[in-house]
C-alpha cells in the first residue's frame, strides 16, 4: 500500500540576516491514510516547518534545497499552482495553534464555514458541521465574528474548516495550546473522532509527549532538524533508543523526581547553518563519545525503530551514560 504521506530526504532552508539557517536536515516519514502520527521536539527541532511544509505553506524566506514531499502522489514542491491549489483544498485540513489568529477577523463565521464547505452549500449542511463539532449554541456561533467566541468555541470552529471537505490528511500544529486545561482533552478527542469519522490521518505536533502518548499510534522524535527516532509509540516511549528521547520524556511534567523536580536537558538546541557533520545532539549528552563529535549518524533500523544514533545499541542494553 503506497503511502498517503511520503517524506524523502527533504531538506529546508531559512534565509535571514545572519545567513543560511538549516530548518530540516535530511526528513524521511511516511503516513498511511487513517493512521495518527505525533511529531514531538523542543521548539527550533523543524516541526512547524515540518507540517508547513506538507501544505507548502512555509514562509517566502525558506525554500527546499533538496529532497522532496509527496501527498497522495502527488509532490507539493514540483506541481504548478493550480494543482497545489487543489491538492490543499481537497486533500489538507490544518488546524493551528492559536485559532484566532488562523480565523479571519473581518469576516462572521458562518460565511468562512460556507466557503469552507462550498459557496452553494445549504445553510443547514454548516449548521450540521457546527453540531459535529460539539458547539450547541449554532445560530449564534453561524452569526458572530471570532473575537466574539471563546477560545475553545474559536478551535472548534478551526476544526469544523479544516474538516470541512472531508480531507485526507489533517496537520495539527499545537492545536490545544491556546486552550484552559480542562479543555485540552475535549478537543483534542473531538478532533480525533472526527478523524475517525471521515478515515482522515492525522499529524500532531505537539510539545505534549503525553498527548501524544495517548493519542497517536506513531510517533517521531525530532531534534536539529532530523527524526531521531520513529516507531510505534509503546516502542518509542518505553524503550528508548536515542538519548534526545530519554531527555525530553525525564523533562516533561509528571516525571518529576523524589523531590518534586523535572531533569531539564542541559543546553539548547543548535542554530545549524548547514548540514550537520556530526551528531547534533552531541554537545547535550551524556552517552556521546568521540565517534559522536566526529561522524554523521544516519538512520537505521533497530529494535523494532528507526533510530539517529551512534550509541544506540548501549542505550537500549541499559548501561549508564559516558
Amino acid at each position: 500500500m503506497s503511502s498517503l504521506l511520503d517524506v524523502r530526504d527533504l531538506v529546508v532552508v531559512y534565509n535571514t540576516p545572519r545567513g543560511t539557517v538549516l530548518a530540516l536536515d535530511g526528513v524521511s516519514v511516511g503516513l498511511n491514510a487513517g493512521e495518527t502520527l505525533g511529531i514531538v521536539g523542543e521548539s527550533g527541532s523543524g516541526k512547524s516547518t515540518l507540517g508547513l511544509a506538507i501544505g507548502r505553506l512555509m514562509p517566502q524566506n525558506a525554500y527546499r534545497l533538496s529532497g522532496d514531499l509527496v501527498v497522495n502522489g502527488h509532490s507539493v514542491f514540483k506541481g504548478d499552482d493550480e494543482n497545489l491549489r487543489i491538492l490543499r483544498r481537497d486533500a489538507l485540513g490544518f488546524i493551528f495553534q492559536n485559532p484566532m489568529a488562523a480565523l479571519d477577523p473581518t469576516m462572521r463565521v458562518g460565511r468562512q464555514l460556507t466557503r469552507a464547505v462550498g459557496r452553494r452549500a445549504a445553510p443547514e449542511k454548516v449548521f450540521s458541521l457546527l453540531s459535529s463539532v460539539g458547539l450547541t449554541e449554532t445560530e449564534r456561533v453561524f452569526h458572530s465574528f471570532p473575537h466574539e467566541l471563546s477560545g475553545g468555541m474559536a478551535q472548534r470552529v478551526a476544526i469544523a474548516i479544516a474538516i470541512a471537505r472531508r480531507p485526507q490528511l489533517i496537520v495539527a500544529d499545537e492545536p490545544t495550546a491556546s486552550l484552559d486545561a480542562w479543555l485540552r482533552d475535549q478537543v483534542l478527542e473531538l478532533l480525533l473522532s472526527m478523524c475517525r469519522a471521515t478515515g482522515a490521518a492525522l499529524v500532531l505536533l505537539s510539545h505534549d509527549l503525553h498527548m501524544v502518548s495517548r493519542h497517536c499510534r506513531h510517533v517521531a522524535v525530532m531534534y536539529g532538524g532530523r527524526i531521531v527516532e520513529y516507531g510505534e509509540r509503546e516502542t518509542v516511549f518505553h524503550r528508548q533508543a536515542h538519548p534526545y528521547t530519554r531527555a525530553l520524556l525525564r523533562a516533561a511534567p509528571g516525571a518529576e523526581g523524589p523531590h518534586g523536580r523535572l531533569n531539564p536537558i542541559r543546553g539548547v538546541p543548535p542554530i545549524l547553518m548547514e548540514r550537520s557533520t556530526c551528531c547534533a545532539f552531541a554537545s547535550r549528552c551524556d552517552w556521546a563519545v568521540n565517534q559522536c563529535l566526529d561522524e554523521r549518524p544516519e538512520a537505521r533500523w533497530l529494535d523494532e525503530r528507526s533510530v539517529i544514533c551512534h550509541r544506540a545499541e548501549t542505550l537500549l542494553a541499559g548501561a549508564s551514560g559516558t
